[in-house]
């Protein structure tokens, strides 16, 4: 039996490139386009008309008006999945016991969860500060505005990184790195760290080392004074962004490999 290239395709996943984004050359434009004067605002403008992103939305306001007190808005998924991309903690939808029990905490204390858990944290317990509102402040009409703004910017930024692998991270980074006041704060933020080491070549391994030992392996290459430098942080941005381009070419090309190696047994097979 003998496959047409759409077939494979389809069957395994795999694009006609090899991959599904911008290679290391398309980094820096894709980031200098991104970065150009009114460009996030007319992207987060055609946002505003994705009816998926409008669907999100609107269940998170009706599950707010439902909602019978602060816990239980702080567990449910129709909330959580506005309000975690908002307050920069994507990924943390399936820790829901976590997530109330550390935006409720209060940020200011030093044993409190949020401020045990990191900067990234702290900095959402704090903006949220519903510690202290309950549930009539995350009702508020100028949080739910600020949260869907918010959210309307996560989902825009995501999406450019199906035409440039990493560039999310690259324009979070910009904004935010001159925030880090030492080492600490970047490795407790999962995008200023995944940019940082990226950057700076080091291994995703570094993760299973102690928080001192990854400490001292950032700070033997990197001056922390340097994230408050507009220029070298665009540097760390670039070089970012064509390690996670190299990355994405390396994965696809691994896919590509595996889908040829079941091709070829299905053909001894037949």
């Amino acid at each position: 039996m003998v496959l047409s290239l759409n077939q494979v395709q389809a069957l395994f996943g795999v694009s006609a490139s090899g991959a599904s984004s911008g290679g290391a050359a398309a980094a820096i434009p894709a980031l200098r386009r991104a970065t150009a004067e009114g460009a996030e605002a007319k992207g987060i403008a055609r946002e505003k008309k994705d009816p998926v992103t409008l669907s999100a939305l609107a269940q998170f306001r009706t599950a707010l008006d439902k909602a019978g007190s602060i816990e239980k808005a702080l567990r449910d998924p129709r909330i959580l999945k506005v309000l975690l991309p908002a307050l920069g903690l994507a990924g943390q939808e399936g820790n829901a016991g976590l997530v109330q029990r550390a935006l409720l905490s209060d940020p200011d204390d030093r044993k409190g969860l949020a401020a045990a858990l990191g900067a990234t944290w702290k900095a959402a317990a704090n903006t949220l500060g519903v510690h202290k509102t309950g549930l009539d402040g995350l009702r508020d009409p100028a949080m739910v505005q600020r949260l869907s703004d918010a959210f309307l910017k996560y989902q825009y930024r995501s999406g450019l990184d199906d035409q440039q692998a990493g560039l999310s991270d690259a324009l979070y980074f910009l904004e935010s790195a001159r925030n880090a006041d030492d080492v600490y704060d970047v490795l407790g933020d999962p995008v200023l760290r995944r940019v940082v080491t990226g950057a700076l070549g080091l291994p995703d391994r570094i993760a299973i080392q102690s928080v001192e030992a990854q400490g001292r392996a950032v700070s033997s290459r990197l001056k922390i004074d340097a994230l408050q430098d507009g220029r070298a942080v665009r540097k760390l941005a670039e070089r970012y962004l064509i390690a996670a381009a190299d990355k994405a070419v390396a994965s696809a090309s691994a896919q590509s490999s595996d889908a040829m190696t079941s091709i070829i047994n299905l053909s001894i097979k037949a």
